[in-house]
């Protein structure tokens, strides 16, 4: 970690689910962060889970009576190159990494859904209502769908020149699991220190991964190339470098000292709720010394402080072994 986080404190991660009950789209906050690491944080996480998240999508087609994609089928609304952009909208969960076989089978009239597909339980269809294919009266239909789960982009055009299998219909797939990622960058404060920034990410996946697994996996796999590039022991310069263990030894000892220490402590490394937090910056208690010299009454005399962030501030102040100041020696 950058030497800063030692002054202010370690970054705090959160995690806010876009809507009650959806998993697959997420909000992620992270401050305070040292200058220009929203944008290196950011924009690294961006490119992993856009391009290297693994995930399932369908690579070819095999359709009763076609030859190639450019044939119309009798009975059918769609042509054949139509039904692969739809099957390209397919939205799949593939548990293991072995290629499997689907198949569709349907008699007009009908619309044929996703729901329709006859999977393994090693597949989940996660957008049942796709339409996939229109029939009209005396039509049929008979269909095996490849599914493949990899990383990235796979292009049809590339797998034909390989394999270039009579009847087989490839199909371009997009492996990616999520569907979008925006990161915003604004600014942060600690203390008396106003350069600082916070990290926000929306991500939203197609529900094979959730969001959070979409954020740990790109996480993880940043990491594994870092540890590569500094396999060796050997620390460069190793005073101008933070890790998590110093920077919270270094908050405790701080908070632990801070009522026989003159010093200034930034309350905003004790994690108050936003609503806790404003009422105390706004009544002008900006370090951790300023409000252990505060007792119980003078807090509940602050604008917007209530009953609850009280309990907030006794609580979090006792697991630090600290407390407010005596109503006694007030008087």
């Amino acid at each position: 970690m950058h030497i800063i986080q030692e002054e202010i404190g370690l970054p705090t991660f959160s995690t806010a689910p876009a809507k009650k009950g959806d998993d697959s789209r997420a909000v992620f906050t992270i401050a305070p962060l040292p200058p220009g690491y929203g944008m290196t944080l950011g924009n690294a996480l961006r490119r992993v889970l856009l391009s290297s998240l693994p995930g399932a999508a369908v690579t070819s087609l095999r359709i009763a009576g076609v030859q190639h994609e450019y044939t119309t089928i009798k009975g059918v609304r769609e042509s054949v190159m139509d039904i692969g952009l739809n099957f390209k909208s397919l939205r799949l969960r593939k548990h293991s990494k072995d290629p499997e076989v689907i198949s569709l089978s349907a008699k007009g009239p009908a619309v044929v859904t996703a729901k329709d597909l006859k999977v393994s339980s090693d597949i989940e269809v996660l957008n049942p209502d796709l339409v996939l294919v229109s029939l009209e009266k005396g039509a049929s239909f008979d269909m095996d769908i490849t599914v493949e789960k990899g990383v990235g982009y796979s292009a049809a055009s590339e797998r034909n020149k390989k394999q270039n299998e009579p009847g087989l219909i490839y199909v371009d797939a997009i492996y990616s699991p999520v569907v979008k990622v925006q990161f915003d960058i604004t600014p942060a404060r600690v203390g008396q220190r106003t350069d600082l920034e916070k990290l926000t990410m929306d991500v939203e996946t197609s529900g094979s991964l959730t969001a959070q697994e979409s954020v740990q996996f790109a996480s993880q796999l940043l990491q594994s190339y870092f540890s590569y590039f500094a396999s060796d022991k050997k620390m460069v310069e190793p005073e101008f470098i933070a890790d998590f263990s110093r920077a919270g030894a270094q908050q405790v000892e701080d908070a632990t000292h801070a009522p026989v220490k003159e010093s200034y402590t930034p309350i905003e490394i004790l994690n108050f709720s936003p609503r806790t937090l404003n009422a105390l910056i706004n009544a002008g208690v900006g370090s951790i010394e300023q409000l252990t010299k505060c007792t119980e009454a003078t807090l509940s005399n602050f604008r917007g402080f209530g009953a609850k962030a009280l309990d907030e501030v006794k609580k979090t102040l006792a697991d630090r072994g600290l407390k407010l100041a005596d109503e006694s020696l007030d008087a």
